[in-house]
């Protein structure tokens, strides 16, 4: 991809147009809980618009009624809130959202990068999520943005950076989507499609429960150009311990572009959480971070509150609000696997 002007790929700290969300219908994956997870939904929103505009993708107009109502009756700030009629499989805008690049120098200017969905590696249906980006697109959504279609599968909740040319990810999960592709060949790729001067690699880290192959969001997140927040587990009798620990020590491992350890911020440990059996992947690691304040998932469990301590030593200066996140677990995802932001500007 050919650049005419210098471009970076912002951190989620820096300046924010808008959350994008899509609502959940009986058509998506939340069916059968519908009204458990419209609760977060809600939730999630009063907390956005308490600090900026959020972008909500409704699948008919009669939903966006029925939304617009609920929301209403909650006191949310509608003068933040924007709708937009498109087709989506389901709600995970992490991944079928818009990797957004930003001009860094001259008049201002974006890219949409458009990286293949395929449902993480045809685990589900996609087409329409595929085509999300090209739909907003079309509905007038962004400014006059350029939108790069990229054949490579890619989802946004599978990298992290740092906003100064630092890619995090993990082997696990982009091996997976790419089992013929090196590391060397994968990190020149995308050191070039996402303007980064080095990707840095983690072997270890896993969620029971988590259908991404192991998102680098479910685990390890920036908090600056030298600080990561990582998911940890004490639990020496959980089946998580060994693995998570590995992890930790990988990060201890890794140095800055000036040479220096990271400082490392550790998350709490959530208590399992079952579901008929089976294990969900609940994570601190999964906060979405808005303009003034850091969104963090609460899980009713008594871990949350070291959680949101640990973000807050993370994210001085910026308010912590706790949003709850239980019922997005039971689909093996959370807080930031729901939401992507749109850097300022972007927005129509």
């Amino acid at each position: 991809m050919k650049m005419t002007q210098p471009f970076s790929f912002p951190a989620e700290w820096e300046p924010q147009s808008a959350v994008l969300i899509a609502w959940p219908h009986a058509d998506t994956d939340w069916g059968t809980r519908l009204v458990e997870v419209e609760e977060t939904y809600i939730a999630l929103v009063a907390a956005i618009t308490a600090f900026q505009d959020a972008v909500i993708c409704m699948a008919d107009d009669d939903l966006q009624a029925y939304a617009e109502a609920r929301l209403r009756s909650a006191h949310v700030d509608m003068g933040r809130v924007r709708f937009v009629v498109v087709e989506y499989d389901d709600t995970w805008l992490r991944d079928s959202g818009p990797i957004t690049l930003c001009s860094t120098e001259g008049m201002p200017s974006y890219r949409l990068l458009d990286f293949r969905f395929t449902g993480w590696g045809g685990k589900f249906e996609a087409n329409r999520d595929d085509r999300l980006i090209e739909a907003l697109s079309s509905k007038g959504v962004f400014v006059d943005a350029k939108r790069t279609q990229i054949d490579f599968a890619l989802e946004g909740g599978g990298i992290e950076t740092d906003g100064a040319g630092t890619l995090l990810t993990t082997w696990r999960c982009l091996h997976e989507r790419h089992p013929d592709a090196t590391r060397e060949s994968m990190s020149a790729s995308l050191s070039g499609w996402l303007a980064q001067r080095r990707v840095l690699w983690l072997e270890h880290g896993y969620l029971e429960g988590d259908d991404t192959d192991a998102h680098i969001d479910t685990l390890a997140r920036f908090a600056a150009e030298d600080a990561i927040v990582y998911q940890s587990c004490d639990d020496v009798s959980d089946t998580h311990y060994n693995e998570l620990q590995a992890m930790a020590t990988e990060l201890a491992q890794l140095r800055t572009r000036d040479g220096r350890p990271y400082r490392l911020f550790e998350l709490p440990w959530p208590k399992p959480i079952f579901d008929n059996g089976r294990r969900l992947a609940a994570s601190y690691a999964n906060f979405l971070i808005v303009n003034g304040a850091v969104l963090v998932p609460s899980y009713a469990d008594i871990a949350d509150a070291r959680a949101q301590e640990v973000m807050a030593e993370a994210f001085p200066g910026r308010e912590i609000v706790p949003v709850p996140c239980r019922p997005l677990i039971w689909q093996n995802g959370s807080l930031h696997c729901i939401t992507m932001q749109l850097p300022v500007g972007v927005l129509a």
